[in-house]
Parts: C-alpha cells; sequence; structure tokens
C-alpha cells in the first residue's frame, strides 16, 4: 500500500478529474465520520465541476434523518441506533441516487428541526448533472454511485475529533470500500492510498 500526500485542494482537484472525465450522470458519495466534516469535501467540488460545465445538485444525509420517533426509539444515545436507525438510505437511494440516472433528484426529504417531511420539490438533473452527496456511515450499504471517496480517521484522531463521544461504536466494526480512500487525520494534508 502506498500513500500519496495531498493537500486539500489538491484532493478537490482529485475528484473533479474524475468526475469531470465520466460521461453523462454522476453520483458522487462522499463518506466519512462527522469528525472529518465530509460536507466539507462535498462543497469544495461544486464550484469546480460547475467550471467544468456540470451542473451540481448537493445532497446531505443530514436530510435523510428518519423520523425521531424512529431514530431516537432506545434514546438519544444509543450507538447501535445511530449506526442502523438515524439515516434514511432507503430514501435516499429512492428519492435521489436511482432516480438521478433518469434526471429527477429529491433534494432533501426530511427537516430534523420541525420532525416534519421537508416537502421539497424534485429539480431535474441534466444529462451531465453530477449529484454530491456527503454523509456518515453510507459505504456498507450497497448504495450505487459512480465514485466514492471515505475520508479516513485512525482511531485516535476519531476519538480525538469526536464531540458526540457515545457514537464511537458505531464506526468499530464499519470498513468502507471507496473509490478513492483518503487518510484525513490532517484534512489539509490528506494522503490517498493507492493500492
Amino acid at each position: 500500500m502506498k500513500v500519496r500526500p495531498l493537500t486539500f485542494d489538491a484532493l478537490v482537484a482529485e475528484v473533479v478529474g474524475r468526475v469531470g472525465a465520466m460521461d453523462g450522470r454522476v453520483r458522487v458519495l462522499v463518506d466519512g465520520a462527522p469528525a472529518a466534516e465530509p460536507g466539507r469535501l462535498a462543497d469544495a467540488v461544486v464550484e469546480p465541476l460547475r467550471a467544468l460545465g456540470r451542473a451540481v445538485q448537493r445532497v446531505s444525509t443530514q436530510d435523510f434523518l428518519r423520523p425521531a420517533s424512529v431514530r431516537l426509539e432506545h434514546g438519544r444515545t444509543d450507538p447501535y441506533s445511530y449506526r442502523h436507525d438515524w439515516f434514511d438510505f432507503h430514501g435516499l437511494r429512492r428519492e435521489v441516487l436511482d432516480p438521478a440516472l433518469d434526471g429527477k433528484v429529491l433534494p432533501s426529504l426530511w427537516n430534523a428541526a420541525t420532525d416534519r417531511a421537508s416537502r421539497a420539490e424534485y429539480v431535474d438533473l441534466p444529462e451531465n448533472g453530477v449529484v454530491v452527496v456527503d454523509g456518515t456511515l453510507l459505504l456498507d450499504r450497497w448504495l450505487p454511485a459512480e465514485l466514492t471517496v471515505h475520508l479516513w480517521l485512525s482511531p485516535g484522531a476519531l476519538k480525538r475529533k469526536t464531540t458526540e463521544q457515545w457514537t464511537l461504536p458505531a464506526f468499530e466494526d464499519y470498513e468502507p470500500v471507496a473509490d478513492l480512500f483518503v487518510r484525513y487525520d490532517h484534512p489539509e494534508r490528506p494522503g490517498l492510498v493507492e493500492s
């Protein structure tokens, strides 16, 4: 295993370059523990992709939470529930990832603040469109995507950077496989793992 050192901007360029080389509609999953801030990388690739002439739709799993009655059924700090019950991965696939190939995407499903449906409207995704989804625990759910990115934190960094310590057991058996596996203990100096 070889690790290629990068900067954050070089990582953005790597993702953009890979997406730019793909034809048609592209689904990108940016995965990482909340402490890795996968949304930051997902946000950072939007404008460079648009500069390449690609329409981009950003989606976050934070807008695909399950109702509080389901995700908090076993309490607010249950790691098993966090791992298996918090995020509506079926809804994400049904409303975003599968229909993206046909040119329609629902950008949000659930409003966690009101604990109600977001009532968002479907948006059109052109033929060269890109859907960029960020979230945590995405890559062992068999979700369809043309490009997957995992921001990996070492156990020590994960523990140090995680504010919600009760979630840590949810990551113990999480072994994601990604197209781009990135060592991310130092976000400004990531390392791309190459085999």
